[in-house]
């Protein structure tokens, strides 16, 4: 599978990442290696986790997604070595309501999450969410430590506006420390106004990779949710119903269109407009199942017209 630079962080990725987020919450440890299995396989490289994953679970911790990958690395020492690895620092994993991007916390967090993925290096490290308590020399230098250690190799933020990014790139050049390479921001066919705009043009601008969450809206582009019956017994209700209206409508419309054209499901069109988005390096997502994972496969595969990313294009607009 053709890979896509990775910003400036010398790595390469598959064009589509996956969300670790459903390990130890939406499937358990045997369907996780089962998945995660059958993505290697595809050719995909990247996957997408972290510390706090999944600690809204009543009776989880968080952790719990980087123990499952850990014990799936333990299982199959070769596929370290295949996979670029991301996790994230600094969201409320204590429950505490602050987020946490102190240098004493980074210090720690990183050994946590490090013993339970087993293994010795992390590719790309993300600051999960804006920590306004912390300066970003703080911050960044926390990590010049860690990369120059070699427990990460680059960095990453999510969740940054394009004038928290500005800032903190102009505290890196200034102070000589490591800038963020990658953003992860939210972005999709129904939810694009916090990425297209300054952001984009800031990231294309420093050449600074982007790997998109939420990329299916909780699955709402999937296709599968057109009514409120249909996420009554949903466990991602909440993420759907706000996307329920006559633009909502619009764009699972025009999913159907090209769905019909190509031969392939809404779910594949939808990635495969991020995955062709100005831009954007890969999206992540998540699958649950061996069948999910092909789907993927067929996604980043999927090469949509121009017509095909007007049509998208106009109905979420």
């Amino acid at each position: 599978m053709q890979k896509r630079p990775l910003g400036k962080t010398g790595l390469e990725i598959a064009p589509l990442v996956f969300g670790g987020n459903v390990f130890g919450w939406t499937i358990d440890e045997a369907t996780s290696f089962s998945v995660l299995d059958a993505f290697v396989d595809h050719g995909f490289n990247a996957i997408d986790t972290a510390d706090v994953y999944s600690a809204w679970v009543p009776g989880n911790q968080g952790g719990e997604s980087e123990t499952i990958l850990g014990k799936w690395f333990a299982a199959n020492p070769s596929k370290r070595d295949q996979v670029t690895l991301f996790t994230k620092v600094g969201a409320d994993i204590k429950k505490t309501g602050k987020k946490d991007l102190s240098a004493k916390w980074i210090a720690q967090a990183v050994e946590d999450s490090l013993r339970r993925l087993q293994t010795d290096r992390i590719d790309l490290y993300f600051s999960h969410w804006p920590d306004p308590d912390t300066p970003y020399a703080e911050t960044l230098g926390a990590y010049d430590k860690l990369l120059k250690a070699g427990k990460i190799r680059s960095i990453g933020a999510s969740n940054l506006d394009a004038a928290q990014l500005g800032e903190a790139l102009k505290v890196s050049r200034e102070q000589g420390l490591p800038r963020y390479d990658v953003l992860q921001p939210e972005y999709n066919l129904v939810a694009r106004n916090s990425f297209e705009g300054p952001l984009r043009e800031l990231c294309m601008r420093e050449d600074i990779g982007v790997v998109t969450y939420f990329s299916l809206a909780s699955g709402f582009l999937s296709g599968k949710y057109r009514s409120k019956d249909d996420v009554a017994n949903s466990k991602r209700s909440k993420g759907v119903e706000k996307y329920m209206d006559e633009r909502g409508m619009k764009v699972l419309a025009a999913l159907d269109t090209v769905s019909a054209r190509h031969a392939s499901s809404p779910a594949e069109v939808a990635l495969a407009w991020v995955i062709a988005s100005k831009g954007v390096t890969a999206p992540i997502a998540s699958a649950t199942s061996v069948e999910q994972v092909a789907s993927f496969a067929k996604a980043a595969n999927l090469s949509l017209s121009e017509d095909d990313m007007a049509l998208l294009n106009q109905a979420g607009a």
